[in-house]
């Protein structure tokens, strides 16, 4: 296997400390994380070569950023540098009835003013097998729609699998530009990612029979949803949906279904007490990969996507900093949390 890219903005995470709301911070807490950049972590910590691409600044801050992506294994040799800023996001972490909320400082980061030109798809290619990137890249601004829609041409054109988590994100486009540019790029897609949420948002596809603020899911209307996606797009090989019933803030159930052609294979569902939800999503895409690229087979690379996301839930920050063998443990029923000595 070869290595695996994923392309899209880091940022610089900004946190009070525990459960504190943003207007009673005297601190801030630094971490970083992103997207494509989670999904690069842990495919590092199971032991993929990942490779992760964008644009930072030549300054101190981003510095930091990719040391610490290095930290976690994964190849930054490809990141370009330049541009004036990397974005921000404020982080309010939330609890029981009171949700999370994300503020977004990332107007005009590198990355969003990267042009189409600088990014040489032969160099960003090399020993590359799989790409993954998210709904959020092209959001970002008219020259990310042009240089992702040139990283995707080449990428099919060089044979590479690619994924795509849609990731609809309402405080950076619309639902209207959204549906416009996502119905042209998800054309190059042959593993989509989502929720009910998300394929509604972008699409206007969702499950009969399910409630999605009020937490009621519908799981047989999944199917019907993966279908008419690969419908729309005849590459996609697989449709993937987490499914998230929200009891609060605090507990969530937790589920997955892998969606192809002729079959639909269901996880586990699994109840969970969350300390960090952001980055959950991330991890199970990584999950899914992991499992698709190693050849789990369709009903454990759901139960592997799913644990490792379950996982993630219980760990502060952006990355997923668990391994095959925790995973592997939850995936066989081992999920009491007793000390481990």
């Amino acid at each position: 296997m070869g290595k695996i890219l994923t392309v899209g903005e880091i940022m610089m995470r900004l946190q009070p400390l525990g459960y504190k709301r943003l207007m009673q911070a005297d601190t801030l807490e630094v971490v970083f994380g992103g997207g494509e950049a989670n999904v690069a972590v842990s495919l590092a910590q199971f032991g993929e070569d990942a490779v992760y691409f964008t644009k930072l600044p030549k300054n101190a801050l981003a510095d930091k950023c990719v040391n610490q992506l290095r930290g976690f294994g994964v190849d930054t040799t490809r990141i370009i540098r330049g541009g004036d800023r990397m974005g921000i996001y404020f982080c309010e972490k939330g609890c029981s009835q009171r949700g999370s909320n994300v503020i977004y400082d990332r107007a005009n980061s590198a990355i969003a003013q990267m042009n189409a030109d600088e990014v040489d798809v032969d160099a960003l290619f090399k020993d590359v097998t799989w790409l993954h990137w998210t709904g959020i890249t092209p959001a970002l601004s008219d020259n990310a729609v042009e240089y992702m829609r040139k990283i995707l041409r080449a990428a099919k054109l060089k044979g590479i699998t690619v994924s795509c988590d849609l990731n609809f994100r309402k405080k950076l486009w619309t639902r209207e530009k959204a549906n416009e540019v996502m119905s042209e790029l998800v054309n190059y897609v042959d593993v989509l990612i989502s929720n009910e949420e998300d394929s509604k948002d972008v699409f206007g596809i969702e499950a009969s029979g399910s409630n999605i603020t009020g937490g009621v899911l519908s799981a047989d209307g999944y199917e019907e949803i993966g279908h008419k996606l690969m419908a729309k797009f005849p590459n996609v090989k697989y449709v993937a949906f987490t499914l998230r019933e929200s009891i609060s803030a605090s507990v969530n159930n937790w589920s997955g279904i892998l969606i192809t052609k002729e079959k639909s294979f269901k996880s586990k569902k699994y109840t969970i007490q969350i300390v960090d939800r952001v980055g959950g999503g991330d991890s199970f895409g990584a999950g899914l990969i992991y499992g698709l690229v190693n050849n789990l087979g369709e009903q454990q690379t759901i139960e592997y996507a799913i644990a490792a996301s379950c996982l993630k839930h219980t760990i502060e920050g952006d990355f997923n900093i668990t391994s095959v063998d925790e995973v592997m443990k939850l995936v066989g029923g081992d999920g009491s949390g007793r000390v481990q000595r």
